[in-house]
């Protein structure tokens, strides 16, 4: 499971990009996020509406998208109102302090659909949401550790660099949780760096005696053509990839994505520590 120090550090297309280094590696593996709050959707083949990273990250892995993969989706209608669409389906139109009075009755449904996918696949690329550190809402989470609690999943921590205050925010992350939850973080990496690496290493050797956690990797900055959820996105960039996607034909564009794909993974694979990662997702020698 990835989670991050806060929106917007890449969780999406870091998990985009391991969906697609583990289809590289002959796994069957797809995306799962449980809880996403976003206006970017997607339909199904059969109808049902989910995220539309999450389609993303299907895509990444070669695979249809269901709605195993988001089984609750918000839809903002306003700053305190949200559409919650559960399975696929609208169920209604809520206040987001009601919500959080519901959301114990939503982990059978989240349960439910992990399973589902679980037995479908070899690997699950596990999105969280937000920070885990909202001391405010931990205690009825669905979508950080409250979901790797359910499924008993490991947890690296994503950190972005370009933001500034990278080693404050991992410490403050890791530290605000409780020592269950620190224990299921093996290890975190830096997203978005540009500059001397040499520089940041004696701060990641640092960090990494003060939390007790390896660094799994240095992510450069790097643009993606790749759609981003996420309201924090590079409006520029975004609008980049708009103007590729309406002046290519359907059949370039799914080229010119598979390209992108492929990218992201060969960057994302040379950057970090991927035989370290499998350990933690007890892969073994291809097993």
């Amino acid at each position: 499971m990835l989670q991050g120090t806060s929106s917007s550090v890449g969780k999406t297309i870091l998990t985009a990009a391991l969906c697609r280094i583990f289809k590289q590696d002959g796994f069957s593996v797809a995306p799962f996020k449980s809880q996403n709050m976003t206006s970017n959707s997607f339909i199904t083949k059969d109808g049902k509406e989910i995220a539309g990273s999450q389609a993303i990250q299907a895509e990444a892995a070669g695979i249809e998208v269901t709605v195993e993969m988001n089984p609750i989706l918000l839809k903002p209608t306003s700053d305190r109102k949200s559409q919650v669409i559960i399975n696929g389906v609208l169920t209604s139109n809520m206040p987001a302090s009601l919500y959080q009075e519901k959301k114990t009755e939503l982990k059978k449904v989240i349960k439910n659909a992990y399973d589902v996918l679980s037995s479908k696949f070899d690997l699950l690329v596990i999105e969280g949401a937000g920070s885990p550190a909202e001391i405010n809402l931990s205690k009825n989470d669905i979508v950080n550790m409250g979901l790797a609690n359910l499924v008993d999943a490991p947890v690296i921590l994503i950190g972005d660099i370009d933001r500034g205050g990278i080693f404050a925010s991992i410490y403050g992350t890791i530290m605000l949780l409780n020592e269950e939850e620190r224990n299921r973080i093996k290890g975190f990496i830096i997203n978005k760096f540009r500059g001397d690496l040499e520089i940041l290493k004696p701060g990641i050797k640092m960090l990494e005696d003060l939390v007790n956690k390896p660094c799994l990797g240095v992510i450069p900055y790097f643009e993606i053509n790749i759609e981003d959820e996420d309201s924090l996105v590079d409006p520029e960039a975004a609008g980049r990839r708009k103007d590729i996607k309406e002046k290519s034909s359907a059949e370039d564009y799914k080229k010119i994505k598979e390209l992108e794909y492929d990218k992201l993974a060969t960057t994302v694979r040379e950057n970090i520590d991927i035989e370290n990662i499998r350990r933690i997702m007890g892969i073994n020698n291809g097993q």
